[in-house]
Protein backbone atom coordinates (compact mmCIF):
# COMPACT_ATOMS: atom_id res chain seq x y z
CA UNK A 1 0.00 0.00 0.00
CA UNK A 2 1.45 3.07 -1.01
CA UNK A 3 1.93 5.72 1.90
CA UNK A 4 0.40 9.17 1.53
CA UNK A 5 2.19 12.26 1.47
CA UNK A 6 0.80 14.54 4.70
CA UNK A 7 1.14 18.01 5.78
CA UNK A 8 1.03 18.16 9.88
CA UNK A 9 -0.29 20.52 11.73
CA UNK A 10 -0.02 20.85 15.63
CA UNK A 11 -2.07 23.85 17.37
CA UNK A 12 -0.10 23.13 21.16
CA UNK A 13 1.99 20.30 22.83
CA UNK A 14 0.61 16.74 23.05
CA UNK A 15 -2.79 17.19 21.28
CA UNK A 16 -5.24 14.68 22.35
CA UNK A 17 -7.23 15.11 19.65
CA UNK A 18 -6.17 14.56 15.48
CA UNK A 19 -8.45 15.90 12.80
CA UNK A 20 -7.83 14.52 9.58
CA UNK A 21 -9.37 16.74 6.47
CA UNK A 22 -9.45 15.28 3.01
CA UNK A 23 -9.29 18.18 0.08
CA UNK A 24 -11.06 17.77 -3.19
CA UNK A 25 -9.96 16.75 -6.82
CA UNK A 26 -7.03 18.30 -8.00
CA UNK A 27 -6.06 20.27 -4.71
CA UNK A 28 -3.47 19.54 -2.21
CA UNK A 29 -3.13 18.77 1.42
CA UNK A 30 -2.52 22.59 1.87
CA UNK A 31 -5.87 23.55 0.36
CA UNK A 32 -7.52 24.10 3.98
CA UNK A 33 -4.42 24.75 6.04
CA UNK A 34 -5.43 28.66 5.82
CA UNK A 35 -8.45 27.72 7.72
CA UNK A 36 -6.67 26.67 11.27
CA UNK A 37 -6.37 29.66 12.22
CA UNK A 38 -10.21 30.38 11.79
CA UNK A 39 -10.90 27.88 14.25
CA UNK A 40 -11.55 29.06 18.21
CA UNK A 41 -11.49 25.47 19.23
CA UNK A 42 -7.86 24.86 18.67
CA UNK A 43 -6.33 27.84 20.21
CA UNK A 44 -8.34 27.07 23.26
CA UNK A 45 -6.83 22.99 23.49
CA UNK A 46 -4.20 21.88 21.20
CA UNK A 47 -5.06 19.58 18.59
CA UNK A 48 -3.00 17.82 15.68
CA UNK A 49 -4.50 18.07 12.10
CA UNK A 50 -3.37 16.45 9.18
CA UNK A 51 -4.19 16.99 6.13
CA UNK A 52 -3.08 14.16 3.57
CA UNK A 53 -1.89 14.33 -0.32
CA UNK A 54 -4.03 12.62 -2.52
CA UNK A 55 -1.98 10.14 -4.97
CA UNK A 56 -1.65 11.49 -9.08
CA UNK A 57 -4.54 9.68 -10.92
CA UNK A 58 -5.88 9.94 -14.43
CA UNK A 59 -9.06 11.38 -14.29
CA UNK A 60 -11.45 10.81 -16.63
CA UNK A 61 -14.32 13.51 -17.08
CA UNK A 62 -10.71 15.42 -17.40
CA UNK A 63 -10.17 13.57 -20.49
CA UNK A 64 -7.78 10.89 -18.50
CA UNK A 65 -5.30 14.10 -17.32
CA UNK A 66 -3.28 13.26 -14.36
CA UNK A 67 -3.56 15.20 -11.04
CA UNK A 68 -3.86 14.95 -7.76
CA UNK A 69 -7.62 12.60 -6.84
CA UNK A 70 -8.57 9.99 -4.69
CA UNK A 71 -10.35 8.19 -7.31
CA UNK A 72 -11.71 8.31 -11.19
CA UNK A 73 -14.74 9.92 -11.74
CA UNK A 74 -15.90 7.99 -14.49
CA UNK A 75 -19.00 10.38 -15.55
CA UNK A 76 -20.54 13.72 -14.22
CA UNK A 77 -23.91 11.89 -14.47
CA UNK A 78 -26.48 13.44 -12.04
CA UNK A 79 -25.22 10.78 -8.94
CA UNK A 80 -21.54 10.35 -10.06
CA UNK A 81 -20.41 7.36 -12.13
CA UNK A 82 -17.07 6.67 -9.72
CA UNK A 83 -14.46 4.01 -9.38
CA UNK A 84 -15.51 2.73 -6.19
CA UNK A 85 -12.66 0.39 -6.07
CA UNK A 86 -10.28 3.31 -6.06
CA UNK A 87 -11.93 5.14 -3.78
CA UNK A 88 -11.98 2.21 -0.90
CA UNK A 89 -8.47 2.30 -1.62
CA UNK A 90 -8.05 5.83 -0.86
CA UNK A 91 -10.25 4.72 1.97
CA UNK A 92 -7.56 1.98 3.28
CA UNK A 93 -4.56 4.53 2.55
CA UNK A 94 -6.39 7.45 5.08
CA UNK A 95 -6.63 4.42 7.78
CA UNK A 96 -3.61 3.76 7.87
CA UNK A 97 -3.04 7.78 8.70
CA UNK A 98 -5.52 6.48 11.68
CA UNK A 99 -3.54 3.35 12.56
CA UNK A 100 -0.26 5.70 13.08
CA UNK A 101 -2.10 7.91 15.15
CA UNK A 102 -3.76 5.18 17.44
CA UNK A 103 0.40 4.24 17.32
CA UNK A 104 1.14 8.35 18.51
CA UNK A 105 -1.05 8.02 21.51
CA UNK A 106 -4.63 9.17 19.98
CA UNK A 107 -7.63 7.63 21.09
CA UNK A 108 -9.68 6.44 18.13
CA UNK A 109 -12.74 7.99 19.50
CA UNK A 110 -10.59 11.46 19.57
CA UNK A 111 -9.75 11.21 15.58
CA UNK A 112 -12.62 13.28 13.53
CA UNK A 113 -12.18 12.36 9.74
CA UNK A 114 -13.59 14.87 7.47
CA UNK A 115 -13.56 16.14 3.78
CA UNK A 116 -14.18 18.49 0.69
CA UNK A 117 -15.88 17.19 -2.28
CA UNK A 118 -13.80 14.34 -3.50
CA UNK A 119 -12.14 14.24 -0.06
CA UNK A 120 -15.57 13.78 1.40
CA UNK A 121 -16.72 10.90 -0.61
CA UNK A 122 -13.82 9.59 0.79
CA UNK A 123 -14.49 10.24 4.44
CA UNK A 124 -18.10 8.78 4.50
CA UNK A 125 -16.99 5.61 3.51
CA UNK A 126 -13.80 5.09 5.78
CA UNK A 127 -15.37 6.98 9.03
CA UNK A 128 -18.91 5.02 8.45
CA UNK A 129 -16.85 1.31 8.03
CA UNK A 130 -14.08 1.91 10.15
CA UNK A 131 -13.98 -0.79 13.03
CA UNK A 132 -13.16 1.28 16.05
CA UNK A 133 -15.75 4.06 17.71
CA UNK A 134 -14.08 8.07 16.05
CA UNK A 135 -15.01 11.17 17.08
CA UNK A 136 -17.17 12.67 14.34
CA UNK A 137 -16.91 12.79 10.84
CA UNK A 138 -17.56 16.53 8.59
CA UNK A 139 -18.49 16.27 4.82
CA UNK A 140 -18.35 19.40 3.29
CA UNK A 141 -19.81 20.45 -0.26
CA UNK A 142 -19.64 16.11 -1.10
CA UNK A 143 -21.64 13.30 -1.35
CA UNK A 144 -22.20 9.63 -0.31
CA UNK A 145 -20.72 7.97 -3.31
CA UNK A 146 -20.78 4.11 -1.90
CA UNK A 147 -24.09 4.76 -0.09
CA UNK A 148 -25.40 1.62 -1.50
CA UNK A 149 -22.32 -0.69 -0.70
CA UNK A 150 -21.00 0.81 2.42
CA UNK A 151 -20.58 -2.18 5.04
CA UNK A 152 -21.41 0.18 8.40
CA UNK A 153 -19.25 -0.39 11.24
CA UNK A 154 -21.20 -0.95 14.25
CA UNK A 155 -18.71 0.90 16.21
CA UNK A 156 -20.11 4.44 14.45
CA UNK A 157 -23.72 3.82 14.22
CA UNK A 158 -23.60 6.82 16.86
CA UNK A 159 -21.17 9.04 14.73
CA UNK A 160 -21.83 12.54 14.76
CA UNK A 161 -22.22 13.76 11.98
CA UNK A 162 -22.16 17.44 9.91
CA UNK A 163 -22.93 18.33 6.61
CA UNK A 164 -22.28 21.19 4.94
CA UNK A 165 -23.55 22.95 1.21
CA UNK A 166 -23.40 25.61 -0.87
CA UNK A 167 -26.78 26.02 -2.34
CA UNK A 168 -25.17 27.68 -5.90
CA UNK A 169 -22.69 24.38 -6.08
CA UNK A 170 -22.70 23.79 -10.05
CA UNK A 171 -19.74 21.27 -9.12
CA UNK A 172 -21.48 19.03 -6.69
CA UNK A 173 -25.25 19.81 -6.77
CA UNK A 174 -26.65 20.43 -3.33
CA UNK A 175 -29.29 17.34 -3.66
CA UNK A 176 -26.26 15.41 -3.73
CA UNK A 177 -25.65 16.65 0.01
CA UNK A 178 -29.14 16.38 0.67
CA UNK A 179 -29.41 12.83 -0.85
CA UNK A 180 -26.45 11.45 1.68
CA UNK A 181 -28.39 13.27 4.79
CA UNK A 182 -31.57 11.27 3.55
CA UNK A 183 -29.95 8.36 3.02
CA UNK A 184 -27.93 8.56 6.48
CA UNK A 185 -31.21 9.10 8.48
CA UNK A 186 -32.59 5.83 6.58
CA UNK A 187 -29.34 4.02 8.03
CA UNK A 188 -29.99 5.29 11.58
CA UNK A 189 -28.00 8.60 11.90
CA UNK A 190 -28.91 11.79 13.07
CA UNK A 191 -26.55 14.65 11.15
CA UNK A 192 -26.63 17.87 10.84
CA UNK A 193 -27.02 19.56 7.67
CA UNK A 194 -26.28 23.11 6.78
CA UNK A 195 -26.80 25.34 3.74
CA UNK A 196 -25.13 28.26 2.48
CA UNK A 197 -25.53 30.88 -0.36
CA UNK A 198 -22.53 30.16 -2.29
CA UNK A 199 -20.97 27.86 -4.51
CA UNK A 200 -18.17 25.40 -4.40
CA UNK A 201 -16.35 26.39 -1.63
CA UNK A 202 -16.34 27.19 2.23
CA UNK A 203 -17.74 30.26 3.55
CA UNK A 204 -16.78 31.97 6.91
CA UNK A 205 -20.85 31.19 8.56
CA UNK A 206 -19.79 27.41 7.46
CA UNK A 207 -16.28 27.73 9.23
CA UNK A 208 -18.12 29.03 12.18
CA UNK A 209 -20.77 25.79 11.94
CA UNK A 210 -17.72 23.72 11.78
CA UNK A 211 -15.77 24.80 14.43
CA UNK A 212 -18.96 24.86 16.84
CA UNK A 213 -19.26 21.08 16.00
CA UNK A 214 -15.57 20.39 16.28
CA UNK A 215 -15.33 21.52 19.43
CA UNK A 216 -17.69 19.36 20.83
CA UNK A 217 -15.37 16.31 19.64
CA UNK A 218 -12.72 18.03 21.15
CA UNK A 219 -14.49 18.85 24.59
CA UNK A 220 -15.06 15.25 24.81
CA UNK A 221 -11.27 14.23 24.04
CA UNK A 222 -9.57 12.37 27.62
Amino acid sequence: MTALNTLQIDTGDNPETTIIWLHGLGASGHDFEPVVPEFRFSREKPVRFIFPHAPELPVTINGGYVMPAWYDILAMDVDRKVDAEQLRASAAMVAELIRQERERGIASENIVLGGFSQGGAVAYELALSYPERLGGLFALSTYFATADSIELSEANRQLPVFIAHGRFDQVVAEHLGQAAQQKLQELGYEPEYHAYGMEHSLCLEEVRDLDVFLAKRVAGAK
